[in-house]
């Protein structure tokens, strides 16, 4: 398992998607969190973001500032990433080259998933990186003291993240071994994270008690309400305390287990082609 975790980080770093996921990644998380807010803010126009004050933007908010994205933007980049890994082995028809190298199926596809891992845990870094520059530089350019949060807070922020970045990283994984492909899991998974689930918050929840009780069971609320229990603006889309903080983890927790079992089930069992 070794070799072939080595073998994915290789080809991970070597992949142009993945700067390019990546670059995506922190474009969003820095527009939506930081430059559009501070904009209307500065401008002093009235705007979808600019109830979000100058304290919000400041370092003492990186935490939940960092981790509001990872609900549903973040997340569906690290979905997208998780199904080229795996997926992408279909589409190239080099399954039946990595295995004939000798290593199992279960073995290359642990490797795969600790690479995702890996990959993941590197975004939530790199979010929580350019937060902390551009809620300096607005600190700076306002005059404001700048003020860290503790490092308890910051590694349980940063564990939170790659907690949920993982999940949606395994789902990416499953979706891609299910499908047997690339373009229609990419698909699939980002209508249920950008529309799916916000429609069922939005418009389900409301109107209907049993919808409202299902969704407290479903990845994205639960990722959602941990990253609100940590300090994530309500506001953003996908963040919103619907259960606690430690049950929203353990689930969250739950799926990520399930979704690697069951994307490993499904390729031991089942035709590579």
């Amino acid at each position: 398992m070794s070799g072939s975790f080595r073998a994915e980080l290789v080809k991970l770093v070597r992949r142009p998607a993945s700067w390019l996921l990546l670059g995506v990644a922190l474009v969003l998380a820095l527009l939506f969190t930081y430059v559009f807010p501070y904009a209307g803010y500065a401008a002093g126009t009235a705007g979808p973001n600019t109830d979000r004050a100058l304290p919000m933007l400041l370092p003492d908010q990186l935490v939940g500032n960092s981790l509001g994205g990872f609900p549903v933007f973040l997340g569906s980049i690290v979905l997208i990433l998780g199904v080229l890994v795996v997926g992408g082995e279909y589409g190239w028809g080099t399954w039946k080259t990595v295995l004939s190298q000798g290593p199992s199926r279960l073995a290359v596809y642990a490797g795969k998933l600790l690479a995702l891992l890996v990959a993941a845990l590197v975004v939530v870094l790199a979010v929580f990186g350019a937060g902390a520059v551009a809620s300096v530089l607005i600190a700076a350019t306002e005059s404001q003291p700048v003020a860290w949060p503790s490092v308890p807070d910051l590694a349980v922020g940063i564990g939170a993240g790659w907690l949920i970045a993982s999940m949606w990283a395994a789902l990416g994984a499953l979706l891609a071994i299910a499908l047997r492909a690339v373009a229609l899991p990419v698909g699939l998974g980002l209508v249920w994270m950008l529309a799916v689930q916000n429609l069922l918050t939005a418009i389900a929840a409301p109107l209907l008690d049993w919808v409202a009780q299902l969704q407290k069971g479903l990845p994205g609320p639960n990722a959602g309400s941990l990253a609100a229990a940590l300090g994530a603006a309500s506001d953003t889309p996908g963040v919103a305390a619907t259960v606690g903080g430690g049950q929203a983890a353990l689930v969250v927790a739950a799926y990520l287990v399930a979704f690697a079992v069951v994307g490993g089930a499904l390729l031991r069992r089942r035709d590579i082609l």
